[in-house]
């Protein structure tokens, strides 16, 4: 049913603020939850959305919002939370899910991060993974979208290949630049996770959703290299802690360390 009432958390990020037009024009009506009102200020469907201020760590302000929604969708990872980031994701999602069950919510919508937990992955990755199943424990289904690099203008992580790629001519690249993804684009990420509305649901479900090819960072600065006929080197370093990386990256583009 199109008039459902939708909650999107994380309306002020990437993906959040691209699915709210998207789900406007299928016919939802929305809520969005967000910590300050003044950032959604400029946003074209400002207007055509119920706004209630809250934080997902403060679960008496979730409970307003969650009242009488059908779909929730969960979008929302401490990537700059500091040391505590993963009992700060942790804690969050299950005031979520809690908030969720007593307000009769007929599933959460969540997207995770895509990898084989068996590997080593990155304590971000891991986390992110982890609130999954912190929300799975609850009682309301989770419908759980993983995905890897979500490419888009104005994505973080296109936005880091454009910036390294239009700046550096040689770039002395850390490991994780040659790590393996699959890529999938911000359109097909929306139309999946407008998708999950409709899926039957008696039982939580994980989904898969990495692109068909199989790319490292490296690869990705090929390409775009390539498209625009420019001339790049990549030389691998084999030693780089995260956090000098980190700082590698917030050297020549506008990404914080």
């Amino acid at each position: 049913m199109k008039d459902q009432l939708v909650l999107v958390t994380g309306g002020t990020g990437y993906v959040g603020g691209r699915i709210i037009p998207r789900l406007l024009e299928a016919g939802y009506r929305v809520r969005v939850l967000v910590r300050d009102p003044a950032r959604l200020q400029g946003r074209s469907w400002q207007d055509q959305v119920e706004v209630l201020q809250g934080d997902v760590l403060d679960p008496d302000s979730l409970q307003p919002a969650l009242a009488g929604v059908h779909t929730a969708y969960y979008l929302i990872h401490s990537m700059m939370a500091g040391k505590d980031f993963k009992s700060r994701d942790q804690r969050a999602a299950r005031n979520f899910s809690q908030a969720a069950e007593a307000g009769g919510t007929d599933r959460i919508i969540y997207l995770g991060g895509l990898g084989d937990p068996d590997t080593q992955l990155s304590e971000h990755l891991r986390s992110r993974q982890e609130t999954g199943e912190v929300l799975r424990k609850g009682k309301v289904p989770v419908l759980e979208f993983r995905a890897s690099v979500i490419v888009g203008a104005g994505s973080l992580s296109f936005e880091m290949i454009r910036y390294l790629t239009e700046r550096l001519p040689a770039m002395i690249c850390p490991r994780w630049v040659f790590t393996q993804t699959q890529p999938i684009s911000i359109d097909n990420i929306l139309d999946y996770l407008i998708a999950g509305i409709l899926v039957p649901m008696e039982n939580s479900l994980v989904v898969e959703i990495g692109g068909p090819e199989v790319l490292c960072y490296g690869d990705m600065i090929e390409g775009y290299a390539e498209v625009r006929g420019l001339r790049r080197w990549i030389v691998p370093v084999p030693v780089l802690t995260p956090r000098l990386s980190s700082y590698w990256v917030h050297w020549v583009t506008p990404i914080p360390a």
